[in-house]
């Protein structure tokens, strides 16, 4: 127990300090070319934070688990739209650039489109519609990259005698930033239900609340480390490119790995309860965080303060039912 308890404050270090470096790295790099924090955030912070989730659902894949490898991704948009970025929100709402946030959320739909249809259709997902997904997160990057380059960006321009460290530097910060918060998520997640089993609480409970959070935490830790550091957009940029990779590279992964039906455990009305309610909110979340900042190119304390409440109703209702 003790050991336990020192291991998830060193994973508990390691994610806020991992957070910290993965930050300066993608910062640095995004002043250095001058490309959008948005984009940077959507592309390569985004593949950093989404580590944990891609682990999980490969393990699980690997160990036929269908409950993890489908609820993993769903679960964790949920977590990332409506608990990560509506916190951010809340606390400090801001501008957006139209321009920068178009292409992951167009991305980010078309490929839930796709995810839904099978899911509603048939229910079974085969191994080309992993490779498919794999495909869609490939020219999603080529297209970033592209978008990065003719982006004219007005990178903040108080050049306040920023200190250029070398690239070298930036891209070991970025890369020793992603290890130590995926390294510190798996520790705060297995020695935190080690103490939870150790006080009793009951595995469904650990379940949705560690495990569930758990690979969410890095998203979490770069969300209030940037907002701290000023660079909101990256926040919401990595939010809404986590999403996008928890559809094309967590599930097209894992489905690539061990083609799988959709779980049917929990059914509401005798209707499979993943159809009714958790592919519908995910729906009904990314819109309520992308369509007032595409329309109004800002970002709104009240969509913060409803997303959270969304959240809040969506976790007693897994609780409840």
């Amino acid at each position: 127990m003790t050991i336990a308890v020192i291991l998830f404050l060193v994973g508990f270090a390691l994610l806020i300090k991992g957070g910290d470096w993965f930050v300066d790295g993608a910062t640095g790099i995004a002043q250095r070319f001058h490309l959008p924090e948005l984009l940077i955030g959507a592309t390569v912070v985004s593949i950093g934070t989404t580590l944990p989730e891609v682990m999980v659902s490969a393990q699980a894949a690997l160990q036929h688990n269908a409950g993890i490898s489908y609820g993993n991704a769903i679960g964790s948009i949920i977590c990332n739209t409506s608990l990560i970025a509506a916190l951010t929100v809340a606390i400090k709402p801001g501008l957006v650039k139209r321009s920068t946030l178009r292409l992951p959320t167009i991305a980010f739909f078309f490929s839930a489109a796709i995810y839904s249809f099978i899911a509603y259709t048939s229910g079974d997902f085969k191994r080309w519609h992993g490779i498919m997904f794999l495909t869609i997160f490939l020219c999603y990057m080529i297209l970033s990259v592209l978008q990065m380059k003719k982006e004219d960006v007005e990178v903040a321009t108080e050049e306040q005698e920023h200190k250029e460290m070398p690239l070298w530097k930036e891209l070991v910060l970025l890369l020793v930033g992603a290890v130590a918060i995926a390294f510190g998520a798996n520790l705060l997640v297995n020695n935190g239900t080690i103490i939870a089993s150790a006080l009793g609480v009951p595995d469904s409970v650990i379940g949705l609340t560690m495990v569930a959070l758990g690979t969410s935490l890095p998203e979490l830790v770069t969300a209030i480390t940037s907002l701290m550091k000023g660079h909101g957009a990256l926040s919401l940029g990595n939010v809404i490119g986590a999403n996008l990779f928890n559809i094309v590279l967590v599930s097209g992964a894992a489905i690539t790995i061990s083609p799988f039906s959709i779980p049917s455990e929990k059914m509401i009305m005798g209707m499979n309860s993943s159809l009714v309610v958790d592919i519908p909110v995910m729906f009904l979340v990314m819109l309520l965080l992308c369509v007032p900042a595409l329309i109004k190119e800002r970002l709104f304390r009240w969509q913060g303060i409803l997303l959270l409440c969304i959240y809040a109703a969506f976790t007693l209702y897994q609780f409840l039912i």
